[in-house]
Order: structure tokens, then sequence, then C-alpha cells
């Protein structure tokens, strides 16, 4: 990692839904998130030009992929659904957040071997222990109603006021029992993320 990326430590949450009041699933519905927290850089002062953080964090954004990967047992190819977020700590600003849009992307798509979907994101400034709730959707088409769903996650000691918790999150399945139409996967044709 670059010297702009100084990690503390990683937190990871899963989630294996069996069922969900309908009957059991014949494959769970697994869902994985991890979180880097990092040193913020630009904590407590207006930085002009934060723009360099952005390529450092590329090879995190990696890692934290490949880490949710292993805790779903699943290459890139078997994800079927994505997202990110960013919680700053309370020295920070919203736009230190912001820079986990690029790379994050990049790095996401990057282990997963190419996906064409937006990754779906939020992000907030907050004190340590704050819960945010990643957005998922499918990796390859926006549009998939069957894969709008969530993880939730959180640090209990971070982010540090001088820290920024940097999140991917991954599902292998979408919403158990999903039954209100749309887009299947099954009928994504365009193969642009979109449709």
């Amino acid at each position: 990692m670059s010297d702009l990326v100084k990690i503390r430590k990683y937190v990871a949450t899963v989630e294996e839904t069996l069922h969900d009041f309908g009957p059991v699933l014949a494959r769970p519905v697994t869902k994985a998130v991890v979180g880097g927290v990092i040193a913020n850089p630009y904590a407590g002062r207006h930085v002009a030009d934060i723009q360099p953080m952005m390529k450092a964090l590329e090879p995190l954004a990696i890692d934290l992929t490949e880490r949710v990967m292993k805790i779903l047992g699943a290459q890139g190819s078997e994800l079927e659904a994505y997202g990110k977020g960013a919680i700053v700590g309370l020295n920070g600003e919203l736009e230190h957040a912001a820079l986990w849009h690029q790379p994050s992307g990049f790095g996401i798509r990057h282990a997963m071997g190419g996906a064409k979907s937006i990754v779906p994101s939020t992000v907030k400034v907050a004190t340590a222990g704050t819960r945010i709730d990643i957005p998922l959707h499918h990796v390859t088409a926006a549009y998939v109603r069957s894969h709008f769903d969530a993880i939730e996650f959180c640090v209990p000691d971070g982010p540090r006021p001088d820290e920024i918790v940097f999140i991917v999150a991954a599902a292998v399945g979408g919403r158990p029992h999903a039954r209100v139409g749309g887009l299947t996967p099954a009928e994504i044709k365009l193969g642009d993320g979109q449709r």
C-alpha cells in the first residue's frame, strides 16, 4: 500500500439466509462486507488537491474485494451483487469519502475479472461505531430488481476522528423469495450495465 494508505484494521460481516418466511432455499443467499480502517491523511485541515489519494486507494479496493470473495468462497464470476461505501471520521470531510468512488469501482471490477454495472454507494461523516447500510445491486445490470438489497456494517471503534473506513460488499444470490417482477438475470441482453 501507498504511504497515503495506512491501514489499522479490517472488519468483516457475513450473512447467510436460508429462508425469509418462505420455503428453505435450495441455495442460501450469502452476503459479505469488509471494511478497511485507514488513517485520514487530510484530517483536520483543508487540502485543495486530494486527488493523489485516489490512485493510492486502488490496491485497497482490490484487497477488500478479494477478502469479500474469500469469505463468500466465490470467484469473481460467481458474485451476483455488489456495493461500496465509506465512513469518514469527524475530523474529515465528505469529499474524503468521495475519493473512494473511482478507485473502488476499478478495484472491485479488477478483482472480479470485470463487471458492467455501476457499483452502488453510500457515504457519510460520522463517529466511531456508526452503522451504515451498504446498497447492493446486480453486477451485470443495474435494473435487476431481485438483487436490490443492502447489508449493514459497523466498526465498533472506528472511524476515529482522524480515520476513514472504506467498504466493499458483495452477495451470491439476490433477495430470498424475490417475486416483485422486473428484469431477471436471465433476461439481461444489452451488456452495458444498465438493462
